[in-house]
């Protein structure tokens, strides 16, 4: 039976605020600043291109978290579709992305907090001190506390935090507005200084995309729900809505809220340490200065807390696999939840602490590496619309022969634009962890899941997507391929984007094709049937 040992304690609220909560983390409190670095006021339309982005994805999960709720359901959908070579290699990008990101958090919240210990933040280098690490490594050890003691208290700290969390950002938007703003800041350097390429490198590298993907928590948390197939993807549709309305709001008042003077430089030249509160500070508004020094704490933090526990059931879904060792799968009787992962998750996040001290140097990279294992949804949910045409699907996506594709599409665009810099070593690190993954399971078969000519035939599709990404992000056009660095780009923009979609078509269908009817898709449908009652 699927998650077997799992609690089943979340309600429709904890899952609304687990997916809410993720998305209002840090991304509010410093996307809306190199947004406009890279777009300026142009930025508002990058803010609606990813939320439209992440919702088309979104709905693809919302079925399949529907279908097939289970923990970490990210590393076990292609595993029902495709088999083991393709769901390692999703697996493994999920873990690279979820494993970073409390070690973000906990930076967003050292670095707001500099304001009052200078000496943790140096603004200069963009970069935290060693106090800044050590305090990053206490609030860690705080978020493993509080999943370690039960979904149940998790549920309830995230939820009263997340509650918290909305309240800032909407009152940030509404102050700012009455406060009065100013207008000329949207034209005075242009509305698009970087061109329609700004706006899109903005949606990748800036926090826009890292903002919205916070949506996940629902589908990873679907295992410990209590009514997984009615819940889990009306939780998914009302966060990315929300998310969607406040970021879009949030970017529009920061814009006009920056003191004109500061724009001597344009906008690629605005820098703040606290973008939101300095901005506040700008505007005569010190009490709310004073409140979003405050609540730079709760939100990154609550949604670091967040992302262990997802990270904890990636890793978990990962030994269920049997790509990582069973005994990363075992549950505590007590508490029901995942305690070796939970370890594991815990002092990875704390590795993640030590090379990249600094919010923005991981943003992109953790972007780029979860886009990608989401890319992989609308191929699933086209490959179990085919084999299991007959399972109850709680919420039916109308027009998946559309979205999906589409879908799959925006999602290489994505990770195009990151560009090379970031590209390279995730497309690398992926395509590493695949040899490992053949030459552990051919070292230790009992452990780890050999695969098989089924499996195998089933993931070349993944293999050469790979390759293909890491070439165009190579070759591609000087704004987003390694030309930028000084190379010469063999394919131009807006060229490069015609190729990236085509080819992502080409891949989409070929990875649709390549689906196979599994025996443990059969016995997951079977066993929510039995759960449900059905």
């Amino acid at each position: 039976m699927i998650n077997k040992g799992l609690r089943k304690e979340m309600s429709r609220l904890d899952l609304t605020m687990a997916s809410l909560g993720a998305i209002i983390g840090s991304g509010w409190l410093f996307g809306s600043l190199y947004a406009a670095n890279a777009a300026g006021p142009s930025a508002i339309i990058s803010w609606v291109i990813g939320g439209i982005a992440v919702l088309l994805v979104g709905l693809v999960y919302a079925e399949l978290g529907g279908m097939l709720p289970e923990a970490g359901g990210i590393a076990r959908y292609p595993h029902y579709s495709h088999g083991s070579l393709t769901s390692f290699i999703m697996g493994w990008g999920a873990w690279i992305a979820y494993a970073s990101v409390p070690a973000i958090e906990a930076e967003a919240v050292v670095q707001y907090a500099s304001h009052y210990i200078p000496s943790i933040y140096n603004p200069t280098t963009g970069l935290i001190q060693g106090g800044g690490i050590a305090l990053a490594a206490v609030l860690m050890l705080i978020f493993f506390l509080i999943n370690y003691f039960g979904v149940r208290l998790f549920a309830r700290v995230n939820t009263v935090v997340t509650a918290v969390k909305f309240i800032m950002p909407t009152l940030t938007v509404i102050i700012f507005l009455v406060g009065g703003l100013h207008w000329g800041n949207f034209t005075s350097h242009g509305f698009a200084p970087g061109g329609t390429a700004g706006v899109l490198q903005a949606v990748a590298t800036s926090g826009v995309v890292f903002a919205y993907l916070g949506f996940r928590q629902a589908v990873d948390l679907a295992g410990e729900a209590k009514n997984p197939q009615r819940d889990v993807p009306r939780a998914i549709i009302t966060a990315i809505g929300i998310g969607i309305a406040l970021y879009v709001l949030l970017q529009l008042v920061f814009i006009g809220g920056v003191a004109p003077g500061a724009l001597a430089g344009g906008w690629a030249k605005v820098s703040f340490s606290a973008p939101m509160a300095e901005v506040a500070t700008a505007l005569n508004l010190g009490w709310l200065a004073v409140l979003l020094y405050a609540d730079a704490v709760i939100s990154p933090a609550g949604t670091g807390n967040i992302y262990i526990a997802s990270t904890a059931r990636v890793i978990y879904a990962l030994a269920q696999n049997r790509y990582f060792p069973k005994a990363l799968g075992r549950i505590d009787e007590r508490t029901g939840i995942p305690y070796a992962s939970l370890w594991v998750a815990f002092i990875l996040g704390l590795l993640f602490l030590l090379p990249f001290p600094a919010w923005q140097s991981l943003v992109g990279l953790v972007s780029s590496a979860t886009v990608f294992t989401y890319a992989i949804g609308p191929v699933s949910a086209a490959v179990l619309r085919r084999t299991h045409p007959d399972a109850k699907r709680p919420y039916k996506l109308g027009g998946m022969s559309v979205i999906a594709p589409i879908g799959f599409v925006v999602a290489s665009l994505i990770i195009y634009w990151t560009g090379w810099n970031t590209d390279w070593k995730l497309l690398v690190t992926l395509l590493v962890g695949v040899v490992l993954y053949l030459v552990f399971s051919a070292i230790m078969p009992k452990e780890i899941e050999r695969p098989d000519a089924k499996s195998i035939g089933a993931g070349i599709w993944l293999v050469v997507y790979l390759l293909f990404m890491l070439g165009m992000s190579y070759f591609g056009s000087a704004r987003f391929g390694a030309a930028a660095n000084g190379g010469h780009g063999m394919i131009h923009y807006p060229a490069d984007l015609v190729v990236v979609v085509v080819g992502a078509l080409v891949f989409y269908y070929w990875g649709v094709a390549s689906g196979l009817h599994t025996e443990l898709a059969d016995e997951a449908v079977r066993a929510v049937a039995i759960e449900a009652g059905d």
